[in-house]
């Protein structure tokens, strides 16, 4: 039996990048990695195949041992500090999912 992880999936569409990225994502990085995350994807410039919300969103998937480290990481006042940073840059949705990692027995 493999182990389920949590994955956080994040979909965004950032209006202002070099202000996205010489704040928010300098400083959050190191917080997922303190609170055991990791990232497993970073990438710009997507398309939505259906139900698209925007034009080319960015997207971003970290893994966590388990739903509760991602809830410590997004609750701690670490976050709620980082995350005033992307205020007003850009549009974000983020969820939580558990599951094996792909082609792990189940």
């Amino acid at each position: 039996m493999s182990e389920t992880r949590c994955y956080m999936i994040v979909i965004g569409e950032i209006h202002d990048r070099q202000a996205f990225f010489d704040g928010y994502a300098k400083v959050v990085p190191p917080l997922v990695e303190q609170f055991g995350g990791r990232y497993v994807l970073k990438g710009a410039g997507g398309e939505f195949l259906e139900n698209g919300w925007c034009n080319s969103p960015s997207a971003l998937v970290s893994e966590w041992p388990d739903r509760a480290a991602a809830h410590r990481f997004w609750n701690s006042p670490e976050y709620a500090e980082a995350i005033k940073l992307r205020e007003g840059i850009g549009n974000f949705q983020v969820m939580l999912i558990d599951s094996a990692p792909i082609g792990s027995p189940t």
